[in-house]
């Protein structure tokens, strides 16, 4: 068993501002999939130019943070969009939706790929393979400020997390497994999948579904949103629950870029 120490949520301060863990864990995935996507984009096969790329890094920023917040706020706390409205701009309460990021890069994505005139499934394949070290980050965030912590268990890795709602109880580091799986394992297939040509919408469709997949297995081992619970057949979460349209919409697209 291993206890994790409390550790202060805030970096460092400047002044009145304030760089906190979690904001930081998102300017390294931004900067990692900014290097990532500008090396890809000088490669012959890339559908756009880095210039170009330069022009989605914006789109895609402000898409993910606009429906990350919205996402979680529709997704895990509608009953305080529905008393304060407001709430959706307190970002510093925290609350930030993976599914409703990806909503948000997807709309994002739409209108850069119809100004420029990229097919979107092109878009799709280009951008998916930049999306793991991001994912990573985000869960050392999750990690480092004690949240989202998994359920109790005894494997010799559980740990007790700071805090009250976790209680003194050892738990799965399930934030760790999902960097593992999220962060590492999908980034390495993602990144030599596409290194010989693949069917258009291959390899968006790899990223849907096995992000989905993993999502859908580790949830097993995270402790459902206290103020949510298990939301249907008494054992699936909310988190599983947005994760199967993710594995169907993979699954189709891997089978329709196949016929293709």
């Amino acid at each position: 068993m291993i206890v994790l120490p409390e550790i202060d949520p805030v970096v460092f301060e400047i002044g009145p501002l304030a760089v906190r863990w979690y904001g930081l864990m998102y300017v390294i995935g931004f900067a990692a999939a900014l290097v990532l996507g500008t090396r890809r984009a000088r490669r012959k096969d890339s559908p756009m130019t880095p210039a170009q790329f330069q022009d989605l890094a914006f789109y895609a920023i402000v898409g993910l943070l606009i429906g990350a917040r919205m996402g979680y706020m529709i997704f895990y706390d509608s009953a305080a969009l529905v008393t304060d409205p407001l709430e959706i701009f307190k970002v510093w309460h925290g609350g930030m939706s993976f599914h409703g990021g990806l909503l948000g890069i997807v709309a994002a994505g739409s209108v850069f790929a119809k100004r420029h005139d990229i097919h979107f499934l092109d878009l799709g394949d280009f951008v998916a393979p930049l999306a793991p070290p991001g994912l990573f980050a985000g869960r050392i965030g999750n990690f480092i400020n004690a949240e989202l912590w998994g359920r109790p268990g005894d494997v010799p890795w559980a740990m007790v997390f700071p805090g009250p709602g976790a209680g003194a109880v050892p738990r799965h580091p399930s934030q760790l497994y999902e960097a593992l799986l999220e962060g590492v394992v999908l980034f390495f297939i993602l990144w030599f999948f596409p290194r010989q040509p693949r069917p258009r919408g291959m390899v968006l469709g790899l990223f849907l579904l096995l992000y989905g997949f993993f999502r859908f297995l580790v949830e097993f081992f995270r402790q459902p949103d206290l103020h949510l619970g298990f939301v249907a057949l008494d054992f699936l979460t909310m988190g599983q629950i947005l994760s199967l349209p993710m594995i169907a919409a993979g699954g189709f697209l891997l089978f329709w870029s196949q016929r293709k």
